[in-house]
């Protein structure tokens, strides 16, 4: 499998401008050797909303705090013997 890598912010406002310009997605694509299908959803997304920047995900959201963090291991390291489950009362 191939390594993908992300575009930067550059990369995607040229890819624009070459497209806004009249280059077709196939020009591009093989001028800058960039899978027609990456220009391709690049320049729909840009047309459905204007945006090019990528959406970072952050993944699940944290359900302790910082300070809940760090009181559990503060606990932890008190008294090694405890379990995960004492730890969580």
């Amino acid at each position: 499998m191939a390594q993908r890598k992300h575009l930067d912010d550059f990369l995607r406002g040229g890819i624009i401008g070459r497209l806004e310009c009249g280059r077709t997605q196939l020009e591009v694509s093989e001028e800058l050797g960039i899978a027609q299908s990456v220009i391709s959803r690049l320049w729909q997304r840009f047309q459905d909303d204007g945006n090019v920047s990528r959406c970072y995900s952050t993944g699940r959201p944290r359900v302790t705090t910082p300070n809940e963090d760090r009181y559990l291991a503060v606990t932890a390291k008190r008294n090694r013997r405890s379990t995960a489950s004492d730890l969580s009362r």
